[in-house]
């Protein structure tokens, strides 16, 4: 429960896979070795998973939910509401600290924004339209008919683009790299492709971290990867370590 410990960290990653139940072993593993890189007493720091964008709300609106661990369309779609201040990116494994999504369509469907009228987006983001829209797609004005829906079934949603439904996939940089392997790759196009954005973040939610935990918490989380332990927890999350958070501009302050 998020009040068993004096400040929670909630991992919350929706349209990625992941069972709450399977995920907290490794979860508790990482706080574990948190506390003793930041220098806290151990049992002060909790950790809860949740795979949903919904679940993982409703834990970060509890009062001990002091900080999140969150990927970046999350962070950019939810930071102004939940008052995240961020501490850290993640540097993930196979990926980095940074990764560029890709729009894909039908080979010769899409020329500009304009010609996106009636087609429905789907992402692994798509729960963030914010994010999509002004992040990932940033400088196209999308008609105002375009929909922006959340899918887990990438591979699904790119044959029906190919297939010649008026759909199109908005790709992390792990499934854009995969899209030449695809038997129908041919088929499709990337027509977008955004800058280099944050894979994932860690915040302080809404104050609830006094200022000195913050601090000693952060130089704990930039130092995991050399610490003692450190390296194992952070293997079990797919994770190479932390480095200091670098966003841009529009979503660097809550």
């Amino acid at each position: 429960m998020l009040s068993a410990a004096l400040a929670t960290l909630v991992f919350c990653a929706p349209g990625y896979p992941g069972v709450a139940g399977d995920a907290q072993p490794f979860l508790d593993q990482f706080v574990t070795a948190v506390e003793a890189t930041a220098g806290w007493p151990a049992g002060s720091l909790g950790g809860i998973y949740d795979p949903t964008e919904e679940g993982g709300l409703a834990k970060l609106g509890g009062p001990d939910a002091a900080l999140a661990f969150v990927p970046y369309p999350f962070f950019v779609e939810h930071a102004a509401q939940l008052h995240l201040t961020p501490l850290a990116e993640a540097d993930v494994t196979s990926v980095g600290t940074q990764q560029r999504w890709s729009l894909v369509a039908k080979k010769g469907r899409t020329n500009g924004p304009a010609s996106l009228v009636g087609v429905t987006i789907l992402s692994v983001a798509g729960y963030a339209p914010n994010f999509v829209k002004h992040v990932a797609l940033q400088g196209w004005e999308l008609p105002a008919d375009v929909k922006i829906e959340s899918t887990a079934q990438i591979l699904s949603a790119l044959r029906r683009a190919a297939a010649g439904e008026p759909i199109a996939a908005l790709l992390d940089q792990t499934q854009a790299a995969a899209l030449p392997s695809l038997p129908f790759a041919s088929m499709l196009e990337v027509v977008r492709e955004s800058a280099q954005l944050p894979v994932a973040v860690i915040a302080v939610v809404d104050s609830r971290l006094p200022a000195a935990r913050a601090r000693t918490l952060q130089q704990g989380l930039l130092k995991m990867a050399h610490a003692a332990g450190g390296a194992d927890s952070l293997r079990a999350l797919q994770l190479n370590g932390f480095v200091q958070p670098q966003l841009p501009p529009y979503t660097a302050t809550p």
